[in-house]
């Protein structure tokens, strides 16, 4: 965490520490330093890494920074992608070593990054731990498991529409206003300022209050955050056990995470398992090579490499294409909350907004991670650039 005097703080960041609060720390500039530093201004439960771990020296990235590549407004090099697009770090694995590893001038290895919906892709792991386990049935309805559902949008879907963000819910993913639904979601999770008279709720009740549109469940891919915080709740349920502790027994010791990480919380303590998780890029990059070595962390198996084959090769391409991003990928598809391109190299990958990625190339042998505070939330020309760099990264490796 960076605790500076404030002439220092401002001298480092253009901005006063006090100008960082719930209403500003998604914009610019202040999500500069806000996004490291999320548990000063949210509650947030610690995901414990193993203690004695030192991580090995930084990669020289200097190879690649200045490799040319090709995106949609002509030849650039790496290094200047990155930074057109404010970009954090970048963290490129091949067979399992770190080649490089780079960080804006702000940014430092050890920062622990909100990934935002990076998130979901981590807590759909946790199901697939405890569906291994026989402990979690995606077929099952949701109110097996999470009983106050009943009477709301989700009381006749079962677990892999959850999964699979095949959900009929009334809510869109409306970023950037405040006095939507989706800004009440938000205060829910205590990531928002409360409205003035507005009774407090917790991410619970406001789950249990989403009603449900005329569509069936199990129709197109429709992408709705508040599914992936029920899927919390319902991991947490069918294990017995909290998310933050969860993170640690089963993803963090089994990739061999180096640093604690972070996940928020809402009121009641429940985390916002759709968006909430803090970590490093090396962390993160350790979750995409255990994911193309289909199961198997440095600390141990994670989960079964059934499930992953089940992830990245049985989702619904008419699914996708009739959703909400088929343009990403042509023949893609998406299911227990990872993207799968449809690409003949296998390439999948995890996305959070704000420009957070997470690209895995089994054929290349490559997983690559770029954390960023991208002004807009969703930015389709920047997101498109970057797949493009991420493939054309992977045929330097191959």
């Amino acid at each position: 965490m960076t605790t500076l005097p404030e002439d220092s703080f401002r001298g480092r960041y253009g901005f006063a520490r006090e100008d960082v609060t719930l209403a500003t720390w998604r914009t610019a500039p202040y999500m500069r330093w806000s996004f490291a530093n999320v548990a000063e201004l949210v509650p947030s439960a610690a995901i414990e890494a193993a203690p004695g771990r030192s991580e090995p020296p930084l990669a020289d990235a200097g190879w690649l920074l200045g490799e040319k590549v090709e995106l949609s407004g002509g030849g650039t090099t790496v290094r200047a992608f990155l930074e057109s697009c404010d970009t954090d770090a970048f963290v490129v694995m091949k067979s399992g070593r770190f080649v490089a590893d780079h960080h804006a001038p702000l940014a430092r290895p050890e920062d622990r990054h909100i990934v935002f919906s990076i998130s979901k892709s981590l807590t759909a792991i946790l199901a697939g731990t405890l569906e291994d386990e026989g402990r979690l049935d995606p077929a099952a309805p949701v109110t097996d498991y999470v009983p106050e559902m009943a009477g709301s949008a989700y009381a006749d879907a079962t677990v892999r529409q959850v999964l699979d963000m095949r959900i009929s819910v009334a809510i869109e993913e409306t970023y950037l206003d405040p006095l939507s639904a989706y800004g009440r979601y938000r205060r829910a999770m205590l990531w928002n300022p409360p409205l003035p008279g507005e009774e407090a709720e917790t991410m619970l009740g406001f789950l249990a209050s989403l009603e449900k549109t005329e569509e069936p469940h199990g129709g197109a891919f429709h992408y709705r955050s508040p599914n992936s915080d029920l899927l919390g709740i319902i991991v947490e349920r069918a294990a017995g056990q909290r998310y933050a502790d969860l993170m640690r027994d089963r993803l963090w010791k089994g990739v061999g995470a180096h640093s604690d990480g972070l996940v928020t919380v809402d009121r009641a303590g429940t985390a916002r398992a759709a968006g909430g998780v803090s970590m490093t890029a090396r962390d993160l990059a350790r979750v995409g090579d255990m994911m193309r070595l289909g199961g198997m962390g440095a600390g141990g198996r994670v989960v079964s490499e059934r499930w992953v084959r089940d992830t990245l090769e049985k989702g619904d391409r008419g699914a996708w294409k009739a959703g909400d991003f088929p343009h990403f990928f042509k023949e893609g598809s998406y299911r227990s909350k990872w993207y799968a391109s449809g690409l003949p190299g296998g390439a999948f990958c995890a996305i959070g907004i704000h420009g957070q990625w997470l690209y895995v190339d089994p054929s290349a042998e490559m997983t690559i991670v770029r954390l960023s505070s991208q002004p807009l939330p969703v930015d389709d020309p920047v997101d498109l650039d970057c797949l493009r760099l991420c493939a054309a990264i992977a045929e330097r490796l191959r």
